[in-house]
């Protein structure tokens, strides 16, 4: 079976994942008649440009997966929850870009650089990390080849498209109302987020820590099959419209130096260094947005521990943070002959 030959559903075509899903299938040329776009109710009827032609988006409804080989979700937890078994009924692999399954011992949770051997027990789901675990994912496999990751410490400083379109129209309309003098209207965030920095994504647990930082402790456990690594993260919401970036600190059983690190990072598929801090070259937002790879740089001993190292990524999280994660996780099926469960 190729790639060409699935029938894609995709479950929030008119989302911002859902756009970039379908930028990357054109870009691959996929043929229109395979692509079903599926949203709500509310968007059944609109029409999508596709490669010269225009897909009309359907209600996502359980028949609506007759004949999909293969589905994208990219919804709330409670649509996933409702339709992915649905799906899964009529035969087709969902790849869902939500939490609703990733913490289920039944579902794979993967990044196929990471951890595409899960792939070969998936039931019918499989779902993709929160765009935040991925790049450290990818990143902490890298290094680890070496040296048992015994520690990490991350602050992360999030788009606002990890929120949605709407936290996107809205950094733009405050942006421009500070500069005009008037007040901003904060809708999507407690504060406003244009000029301001937000030291919370998702809710508070009664730990302190948000629902957004207990993602990135279990969910990177469990993709790199470490439920032992001691993970403490602070994540960060800023006024950047695309793309996360991440300073991380990660300390290891045995001393690893920046340069193999640096040279295990490089050959890591999926990743590219970007290191040349004295010339002011390092990864940010402006340069990894629309991009594919994890970008690292700024890879340093850590002053603080022996075997520490400190480094800093940054990931488009609409690409490789959900729509090409996704993607990558459907070509992996395919070429592990595991598109269908129980091979």
């Amino acid at each position: 079976m190729s790639d060409s030959n699935l029938t894609i559903a995709i479950v929030g075509a008119t989302g911002a994942v859902g756009a970039v899903a379908l930028e990357l299938l054109a870009d691959r040329s996929y043929p229109a008649e395979r692509i079903i776009a599926m949203a709500s109710s509310r968007s059944a009827g609109k029409k999508l440009p596709y490669l010269g032609t225009e897909l009309t988006v359907i209600e996502a409804t359980p028949d609506a997966f007759d004949g999909v080989d293969v589905a994208f979700i990219s919804a709330s937890a409670d649509v996933s929850r409702a339709l992915a078994p649905e799906a899964v009924k009529r035969g087709a692999l969902v790849i869902d870009d939500g939490s609703a399954f990733r913490m289920d011992p039944a579902v794979p949770l993967v990044v196929p650089e990471v951890n595409g051997a899960d792939l070969e027990w998936h039931q019918g789901i499989v779902s993709i990390p929160n765009c935040t675990t991925t790049p450290l994912a990818m990143s902490l496999a890298a290094l680890g080849q070496v040296a048992t990751v015994t520690r990490v410490t991350v602050a992360t400083y999030q788009a606002v498209s990890g929120t949605g379109a709407a936290a996107v129209r809205e950094l733009d309309e405050q942006a421009s109302d500070l500069l005009a003098g008037r007040p901003a209207n904060p809708r999507e965030y407690p504060h406003q987020i244009a000029f301001n920095v937000l030291p919370q994504v998702d809710d508070f647990a009664a730990d302190g820590y948000t629902g957004e930082e207990h993602k990135m402790i279990n969910e990177t456990r469990k993709i790199l099959h470490d439920s032992d690594i001691a993970i403490s993260p602070t994540c960060v919401r800023v006024p950047v419209p695309v793309t996360h970036s991440e300073a991380v600190q990660v300390e290891f059983e045995r001393s690893v130096s920046p340069k193999e690190a640096t040279r295990l990072l490089s050959e890591f598929p999926g990743i590219v260094v970007v290191d040349e801090p004295q010339a002011s070259v390092y990864p940010m937002p402006s340069q990894a947005s629309g991009k594919d790879e994890v970008f690292v740089g700024r890879i340093r001993r850590d002053a603080s521990h022996p075997n520490g190292l400190a480094l800093w990524i940054a990931c488009d999280n609409l690409r490789k943070g959900a729509a090409l994660n996704a993607l990558q996780i459907m070509d992996e099926a395919v070429r592990r002959n595991c598109v269908k469960p129980g091979r």
